[in-house]
């Protein structure tokens, strides 16, 4: 009898025991886990491995090294960040075109992105730490709606010219500036200078920014000859 099994023969047992896909699954939600509490330099991988189970080897037959891993995890932390941006515009009432149906969705997405960024700074953090693992030009597969938070932005932005609240002549790239502006606004207040600002100054700053957006989309500006 054997006292000690190999690093091979335990990898093989676990092998037999774990659905084909299983154990790079578990590497992934365990740097999600990893990420959310630690941000993207708390993704290791013999720590993500100890987490699941298997020996350190095990997740090279997945990753690469490092890098490979945190970009799954800085896609699965897009990922959530998406989901739990769509769970707040699908709460929205109103049918499509309603102006006021949109504007409340475009201001949901607006404080979806900021709570995100408040509630979990360490996945805020890794969802942009490798910004090339992202596609930020338009969806163009065909494969249907584009849900990433920048395709449901500028889902609602497509919303809003057809509703009329904005001009189509000045839609193309305006997702960016707005980006930009509530991106701005949650670094400021998560780890920059505005981030010890008493909460009830931090949500007045929110909704100015949230405001801003709005009345923003709404002008037309002045008249021209």
């Amino acid at each position: 009898m054997t006292a000690t099994r190999s690093a091979e023969e335990i990898h093989q047992a676990e092998r037999r025991r774990r659905p084909r896909g299983a154990v790079r699954d578990g590497l992934v939600a365990a740097g999600l886990e990893l990420a959310r509490t630690g941000g993207p330099d708390a993704v290791v991988l013999r720590e993500a491995t100890r987490m699941v189970g298997v020996v350190p080897n095990a997740a090279y037959r997945h990753f690469a090294d490092r890098d490979e891993l945190l970009a799954a995890v800085c896609a699965a932390a897009m990922r959530e960040f998406a989901d739990r941006m769509a769970a707040g515009v699908a709460q929205v009432p109103g049918q499509y075109g309603d102006p006021a149906a949109v504007r409340a969705r475009l201001a949901t997405i607006g404080v979806a992105y900021l709570d995100f960024a408040r509630e979990e700074p360490g996945l805020f953090a890794t969802a942009f730490a490798l910004p090339e693992q992202h596609a930020y030009g338009p969806a163009d597969d065909g494969t249907g709606r584009d849900r990433t938070p920048m395709g449901q932005l500028r889902t609602v932005l497509d919303e809003l010219v057809d509703a009329g609240v904005l001009g189509r002549e000045r839609r193309d790239g305006i997702e960016f500036p707005i980006w930009s502006a509530v991106h701005g606004m949650a670094v400021l207040a998560g780890s920059g200078p505005l981030r010890d600002v008493p909460d009830a100054t931090r949500h007045h700053l929110e909704e100015l920014t949230l405001t801003f957006i709005g009345d923003g989309l709404a002008y037309s500006g002045p008249a021209t000859s």
